[in-house]
């Protein structure tokens, strides 16, 4: 990652424009991730005649030179942040990223008086805790696309923020919320992919992303998908998903993962965005990773994702006990879960199992059962993490803040003491568990090359994917893919 003076990207002659936007990727998470809620919001924020201007400071190394020199030539009529993580989500590191995003609005703050609003994923899980914390003038929790040109367009009318869908604000010292911006729009609409510099990122990050869909119906109790993004799902046309991966084609991007949260919800869309990928002959060209549920999930599914380009999937199974995957809200069971591997060795596809130790009702006994399992079903890998992180506004949460004091202090690990509503990383470990998890957890698969460990240190260390010099490394020899993927190959001397 390096200082290139090419962090900012748009037109040579946006400085002069009228209605001028400045876009920031806060991001500074190694390996690189590309922004793609940016490229997205982009082509709707032309539409809307204004012309975003995107600082990048993923891509430099002195971030505080760049907000000033940025903010100096352009002076914008307002600033936006997207903010990707709250978190690393891992229990060793507890990584609060949205710390370092709040230094970067004071520095905004600092050059300009323009308003600063915030948005992403990461920040829509905790709209107004987030907006308070980052001092921020606007936040956007949800989709962006429509919201955000509404809320450009009103300003600076206060009178009639009402109507901006998903709109977090201030109001003298009180901070309103209006209704969701997830219920705006039924469909996603295609995009260019002209914004980000994407193939950098290919070249620094390895993989670009792209969504098929957006949203999630499942019930999983800790799971802040549903919160960022929703439960109603909302589909991008297979012509448009097979017309995004040739445009990123033809910036030289050939590796990808699909953003979506589970791509085979529902199964008639993932089966027609693979018909579309192989109809329109590029799945000679690209390879592309995915999250996937193991139910549904079909011979049928498996060999066209094959053809389509599917160099492999990421099943998010959490545990082979059936009680432990009722209690977190999982609607299959581990017979499920050993048909999936079956169809996936059956099909040629490399595929990941990834577990989350620790929820309601984790003994040692199931801990010990679930590897077992997994190691009799043989997936090409299995991810192991250890504690549940408790996000504010899911089940999981809900079922906490009920607990005793006694109680939550017998299960909760990480920054507990001031922070009631979970902004801050805690954990949820079962107490039965013991303090020892992680510890316990690796000596289970102590030497099994199948089980990614969840530690920080030592030469099994690498599960996390935040600043993960081994990653970077690869990166930079040549390795593309998905992190887990390169992790394995590395391994195995691929």
């Amino acid at each position: 990652m390096g200082d290139t003076g090419d962090a900012s990207r748009g037109p040579s002659n946006c400085a002069h424009m009228k209605r001028t936007l400045v876009l920031i990727n806060p991001n500074r998470m190694t390996p690189v991730v590309s922004p793609v809620a940016l490229d997205y919001l982009f082509d709707t924020l032309v539409a809307s005649d204004w012309q975003p201007y995107l600082l990048d400071l993923a891509l430099v190394e002195n971030w505080q030179e760049q907000i000033e020199a940025c903010l100096d030539a352009l002076r914008p009529e307002a600033v936006c942040l997207s903010v990707r993580n709250l978190d690393d989500c891992f229990l060793p590191s507890r990584d609060f990223c949205i710390a370092a995003v709040r230094h970067m609005v004071q520095r905004v703050r600092e050059k300009t008086d323009a308003p600063v609003i915030v948005g992403g994923s990461g920040y829509s899980i905790v709209p107004e805790r987030g907006l308070d914390y980052l001092g921020a003038d606007f936040g956007i929790a949800g989709d962006g696309e429509a919201a955000l040109p509404e809320l450009l367009a009103r300003l600076p009318g206060s009178n009639w923020l009402t109507g901006v869908p998903g709109l977090i604000w201030r109001d003298g010292e009180t901070i309103r919320r209006n209704g969701s911006a997830l219920a705006v729009a039924r469909t996603l609409k295609a995009s260019f992919r002209t914004f980000v510099e994407n193939r950098r990122y290919f070249d620094e990050g390895g993989q670009v992303g792209i969504e098929t869909k957006r949203g999630c119906p499942m019930d999983c109790i800790y799971c802040a998908d549903t919160l960022s993004k929703g439960k109603r799902t909302r589909l991008k046309q297979p012509r448009d998903v097979a017309e995004e991966f040739k445009a990123l084609l033809g910036q030289g991007v050939t590796h990808f993962h699909l953003c979506d949260s589970e791509f085979n919800v529902p199964l008639d869309h993932a089966l027609a965005v693979c018909s579309e990928l192989i109809r329109t002959g590029l799945n000679s060209d690209i390879r592309w990773y995915t999250y996937a549920s193991p139910v549904p999930f079909s011979p049928e599914l498996a060999s066209l994702m094959k053809e389509a380009g599917c160099a492999g999937i990421d099943f998010g199974v959490d545990s082979a006990d059936p009680q432990l995957l009722s209690a977190l809200g999982r609607s299959f069971a581990p017979e499920d879960i050993k048909r999936t591997a079956e169809i996936c060795r059956q099909s040629g596809l490399v595929f990941m199992f990834d577990l989350l130790i620790g929820g309601p009702g984790e003994t040692r006994e199931t801990v010990r059962h679930t590897v077992d399992f997994m190691d009799s079903i043989a997936p090409t890998r299995v991810g192991l993490s250890c504690g549940v992180r408790v996000y504010p506004g899911t089940a999981l949460a809900s079922r906490i803040s009920g607990m005793s004091d006694a109680e939550r202090s017998e299960c909760l690990h990480g920054q507990v003491d001031g922070n009631e509503d979970y902004f801050e990383p805690v954990f949820y470990v079962s107490p039965e568990l013991g303090q020892d998890v992680i510890s316990f957890v690796a000596s289970l698969v102590q030497g099994n090359r199948r089980f990614f460990l969840p530690v920080e240190t030592g030469p099994e260390a690498g599960y996390n994917y935040n600043d993960n010099t081994a990653l970077v490394d690869a990166i930079t020899q040549g390795y593309r893919g998905a992190y887990w993927d390169i992790l394995r190959r590395l391994q195995e001397g691929e």
